[in-house]
């Protein structure tokens, strides 16, 4: 089973990356499942009702998310009306959406995806580690292929999920920073592995925004919108290939495709 993960869409110019990129990719390269990152698809934060239909629409079967999900006051009726769009596990109970779901392929084959949000330099919420292994036990009742976003700041963090679980998920993906690491790896017990698969979105930027924006908060530390950079855009992310009899990865490969700005 071939499976695409596509790193954090920043704005609409990732999503119109996107629309123009992924319908041909998922054909010249036999993908089954994509899985997208959409935490910063509504403007750089958040997403909403509308952007998530859209992005289901171009090909993505899933959607993941972090912690700029929580900046729009949207994201309630999102995770009520999609149970395809997943928040990070490892949140409250109490709030609304799921952490994990099984989806079926166009192969007719199961796959379990966990979202979870690391705790280093980010919110004190429950450990990461301690709900994957729940998470992880009940999505293998169902699949031996599971698929991990782990959405985190820390490189050591995301490392550490790595090998923690390595043997018991298909894959662990680091998403987050915005800038794809070149560490993509299939671990000893045979856990694909990045520890970022980047940013879909305007490259010529700072994570995804005008840099001049961004250079003037550096230099005076005070807050000031910033811009979405519609400059040198990418899609970004990993295709890996699974074996289903097991649920481990055979390949991992890092994408990073041009897209024309509309």
């Amino acid at each position: 089973m071939r499976i695409l993960f596509i790193g954090d869409i920043m704005g609409k110019p990732g999503r119109l990356a996107i629309k123009q990129v992924l319908p041909e990719l998922i054909g010249q390269r036999d993908i089954d499942f994509v899985i997208a990152n959409a935490e910063n698809s509504a403007g750089g934060f958040g997403i909403n009702l509308d952007i998530a239909s859209a992005i289901f629409s171009y090909g993505v079967d899933a959607i993941t998310g972090g912690n700029h999900f929580w900046d729009r006051r949207e994201i309630e009726p999102v995770l009520n009306e999609f149970p395809d769009v997943l928040r990070p596990a490892n949140y409250p109970p109490s709030l609304p959406g799921f952490g994990s779901k099984v989806f079926n392929t166009k192969s007719g084959k199961k796959v379990g995806v966990l979202n979870l949000q690391g705790r280093t330099f980010m919110a004190n919420i429950d450990c990461p580690f301690r709900t994957a292994d729940k998470e992880v036990t009940d999505l293998r009742s169902q699949t031996n292929l599971v698929i991990v976003d782990f959405h985190a700041e820390a490189t050591s963090e995301k490392q550490a999920m790595g090998y923690y679980l390595d043997g018991r998920v298909g894959a662990v993906i680091g998403t987050h920073t915005h800038v794809q690491s070149a560490d993509e790896k299939i671990l000893p017990n045979k856990t694909g592995y990045i520890t970022d698969a980047g940013m879909t979105g305007g490259h010529h930027s700072v994570i995804g925004m005008d840099y001049s924006g961004a250079i003037q908060r550096f230099l005076t530390g005070v807050p000031n919108r910033l811009k979405i950079s519609n400059k040198d855009v990418k899609v970004c992310g990993v295709l890996m290939e699974f074996d289903t009899r097991n649920g481990s990865c055979i390949s991992i490969e890092r994408i990073r495709e041009d897209a024309v700005p509309e």
